[in-house]
């Protein structure tokens, strides 16, 4: 669907503004059909974040600084998000060793297995939204960073 039949707008000032309305139209329709997901688990789009970066680290501990520096949202409180997966038995918090104002997270089992069940679901939607061939993605990827750069 085109993105002027998708928000009822005939036309744009040009193809920039299109295209940036098109990004954020995109990113929020590619965000609800996830939601489901992560409802369905308990879980936000942030702690999903969160508990992949920690995947990524697992064994070792993630420090909260390394994952505000890695979050997707970095308008987010990596702080709160850790503690909420706290109390949901997804991490362990503990002092860092090295140094004690650093505060060291750590996936537990229930958090991998968690992570591991939500992410199948996540691929199996990427899997039927998936409209284009590699050669596409790529060229969307090389477009998307060079816009960032």
């Amino acid at each position: 669907m085109e993105i002027e039949q998708a928000i009822h707008q005939k036309e744009f000032a040009n193809e920039r503004e299109r295209a940036i309305v098109n990004i954020l139209y995109t990113s929020s329709w590619l965000t609800y059909i996830q939601m489901g997901v992560f409802k369905k688990y308990d879980i936000s789009m942030q702690q999903y974040n969160v508990l992949r970066i920690l995947k990524g680290q697992y064994p070792k501990p993630a420090t909260v600084n390394m994952l505000i520096e890695r979050m997707i949202d970095k308008s987010s409180n990596a702080s709160r998000i850790v503690e909420k997966l706290r109390s949901k038995d997804l991490v362990v918090r503990s002092e860092c060793p090295k140094d004690r104002r650093q505060v060291d997270v750590v996936l537990t089992q229930t958090g991998i297995d968690l992570l591991t069940n939500c992410t199948k679901e996540v691929y199996a939607i990427h899997k039927k939204t998936d409209k284009l061939d590699d050669a596409e993605n790529k060229e969307l990827n090389r477009l998307l960073n060079k816009l960032r750069s």
